[in-house]
């Protein structure tokens, strides 16, 4: 727990790091049920006519009916666990498609892969481009990829994405035994568990914000306008702001996870440094047609509540990567989105502390300038603290951010 801000900080996390276990994501409708018989196959579920809440959508189970693992069974008869939770159809199940509260996350103990009869599948078990291997082969394939499957974020360009989802099949189920902790988004809903499971006090209810894609919390400043400690790319906004220079050098920080996860808007920007349009004080905007939840969810085709687009607002805060950022700039570039942002289309907008971090800029000067210009904006507006150092709590209030404004802000964790 940060003492100043009193919210606990990734670092503060030991569950930051790659996950350890492995991890079976379900409906929270059905932990009672798995509590008492053990994580099933759909076969034995569907066998035995045991009550069950899915989250998937039913063309994506039906595909793993059809594939094999190499002893002729379908993947129906097959209890699957991920090696890493925080992965593709996670991002799929609890972000896009179901409410947050309504999922649950399974830990189970490694030693299940001493069975000799389970296999390994090196990425999405329903993807024909993941091999379905024997135990033996799929534990030495694995480590060759592990840093791919444990990459906080992944890309369909270097087939992280799939690998991200790479599987433990186990015949039939997993012994109830084996499970020992039920992760969960939200402190509520880690205490009403709590409740509802009293009966079996061996399984931990732990509720870890990091592994759902949620902030660690959020503050609202005014009624369109909140300060946000997370991961802007998960905000799901219409338009996000990428801080960069303008000479085309995407190196570090939001904009190199920008070029990373995104490499049109990169294509795009360095063609604005060539053509020298991309000045302080003029942002542009880069109307991508696809979505950040097409790029991090599984089977984007078949996505029924995903965003349609995500757009970016390119903003230089610099001239050269070197540089200090310029806040007179910066404050250029805020009047230009203040008199453009209705009519270039922006629905709601997430902005990080431009010219903090990188730009060696303190937030105790960038905050209140960000806050007051963002705050006449009428969109929703998300503005990202910055994430290299924690802010003290004074620096945080209405009364420093916007002075001339009288609302009472509330603050919650995630």
């Amino acid at each position: 727990m940060n003492r100043t801000t009193g919210v606990s900080s990734r670092a503060d996390r030991p569950l930051a790091q790659a996950y350890q276990g492995l991890f079976y994501i379900t409906h929270v409708n059905n932990l009672r049920s798995i509590l008492e018989h053990g994580i099933l196959s759909h076969e034995r579920i569907e066998s035995e006519q045991i009550p069950f809440t899915p989250i998937y959508d039913e063309d994506i189970v039906i595909g793993r009916r059809d594939r094999q693992a190499p002893n002729q069974k379908s993947l129906w008869s097959f209890a699957n666990l991920f090696f890493q939770p925080r992965n593709a159809m996670l991002y799929r199940v609890a972000v896009v498609e179901k409410p947050k509260e309504d999922i649950a996350v399974l830990s189970v103990r490694r030693d299940i892969l001493n069975r000799k009869d389970i296999f390994i599948a090196v990425g999405g078990a329903g993807s024909p481009r993941s091999p379905i291997l024997h135990r033996d082969d799929g534990l030495k394939a694995l480590p060759k990829h592990r840093k791919l499957i444990d990459r906080e974020w992944w890309s369909e360009v270097d087939d992280s994405k799939r690998l991200s989802m790479a599987e433990c099949l186990v015949p039939g189920s997993v012994p109830n035994d084996f499970i020992t902790t039920i992760y969960v988004a939200r402190q509520q809903t880690a205490d009403k568990l709590r409740k509802d499971l009293i009966g079996f006090p061996s399984v931990t209810v732990i509720p870890d914000p990091y592994m759902f894609f949620d902030p660690e919390f959020q503050r609202q400043l005014t009624p369109q306008l909140s300060l946000v400690k997370g991961d802007m790319f998960l905000s799901r906004f219409h338009t996000l702001t990428i801080s960069v220079n303008c000479v085309g050098v995407m190196g570090k920080g939001v904009a190199s996870r920008a070029k990373y996860l995104f490499p049109s808007a990169y294509v795009f920007y360095q063609d604005l440094c060539r053509s020298r349009r991309l000045q302080l004080g003029k942002p542009y905007l880069y109307k991508r047609e696809n979505s950040v939840d097409v790029q991090l969810a599984d089977d984007p085709l078949s996505l029924r509540h995903a965003n349609h687009e995500t757009w970016y607002l390119l903003f230089p805060t610099k001239n050269h990567w070197r540089q200090r950022a310029d806040l007179e700039g910066i404050k250029k570039g805020l009047e230009w989105l203040r008199s453009n942002y209705q009519k270039e289309g922006i629905k709601s907008l997430a902005v990080p502390a431009l010219g903090c971090g990188l730009g060696w800029l303190e937030w105790r000067e960038v905050g209140p300038v960000l806050c007051q210009y963002l705050a006449g904006l009428d969109i929703p507006v998300q503005l990202y603290l910055p994430t290299e150092k924690d802010i003290q709590k004074e620096y945080l209030t209405n009364e420093f951010l916007l002075p001339s404004t009288t609302d009472t802000p509330t603050l919650f964790a995630s």
